[in-house]
């Protein structure tokens, strides 16, 4: 993993916890979840002009941007569910275990192979991104119907992933995602009108807080934006896709630290503690190529 791509992954890393926090938090988190998907497709089509890119080209790898679009919208749809009942602390981890996945198709369907190094490095990011943010006491088993939703997103996520990689071998970031978000931006809305509690008004479910809470609302989106195209950019450079949906476990340290030092979130010394251990991770998921 050059220096390039890990400075990618690392900044996307560092930006994508906000994306969830906001949906977590807000009382319209299906709201806030189309928002960023809006955003996308508007960031995207400024992004494509002011590069000189034929969006056009992206419908060359239309077989993968369809399955990374349908990938989207399940996923976002099993976040904001999950979170909508779950707690973040819990959940957040398992949501974002997609190595696992990518390990595991990527060897069992797409021929890949990882050497024992890469795959220890793996380990034991998962391992301390499971551990950094468990909580003693808690039941992981309590609450089934959110447990299958997180897990059904990671594996989501694991789908988005392989795709994504695959499409960024023959077009640009800001070209894909444009094309991709003017299909996702009104599914995404059919989907959250479709499970929109009967007592909330469309307005209430999905428009009251762009007008309430706008910047949060553009800060979620314009840092997801971020996020994502760091990791395409990363993919379009030849990252090795494990290692790259590894190495965006920091992402969880991360928030960790935000938690405890702004937020004064408690138990700060074990956290920090299994930060080490996912941080020993990165490091030999890195040197492992």
């Amino acid at each position: 993993m050059t220096a390039t791509i890990l400075a990618l992954v690392l900044a996307s890393s560092a930006l994508h916890p906000l994306r969830e926090f906001f949906i977590k938090g807000d009382a319209t988190p299906s709201g806030v979840t189309l928002a960023v998907v809006f955003q996308f497709c508007v960031l995207a089509g400024i992004h494509t002009w002011a590069e000189g890119t034929d969006p056009w080209t992206a419908f060359r790898v239309w077989p993968a941007m369809l399955v990374s679009g349908l990938g989207i919208l399940f996923y976002y749809w099993c976040l904001v569910m999950t979170l909508r009942t779950g707690d973040l602390s819990i959940y957040y981890p398992i949501t974002r275990s997609s190595p696992l996945f990518v390990v595991v198709v990527g060897f069992l369907f797409l021929g890949h192979s990882y050497s024992m190094t890469m795959l220890a490095g793996i380990g034991l990011v998962l391992v301390g991104a499971f551990l950094l943010q468990y909580r003693p006491g808690s039941h992981l088993f309590s609450q089934p119907a959110t447990l299958i939703l997180a897990t059904l997103a990671m594996c989501t996520h694991g789908v988005i992933t392989l795709a994504d990689a695959e499409a960024m071998k023959e077009v640009t970031p800001e070209a894909y995602m444009f094309v991709q978000y003017i299909f996702l931006t009104p599914g995404m809305a059919l989907v959250f009108l479709s499970t929109r509690p009967p007592e909330q008004s469309v307005y209430q479910h999905l428009f009251s807080g762009w007008v309430r809470r706008s910047p949060r609302f553009i800060i979620a989106g314009v840092t997801a934006y971020a996020s994502y195209y760091f990791i395409l950019w990363a993919f379009q450079l030849g990252a090795n896709v494990a290692a790259v949906s590894a190495v965006r476990q920091i992402s969880i340290p991360a928030s960790v630290l935000m938690g405890c030092l702004i937020f004064k979130e408690e138990r700060m010394t074990a956290r920090l503690a299994w930060s080490l251990i996912l941080a020993l991770g990165v490091v030999v998921i890195v040197f492992s190529n």
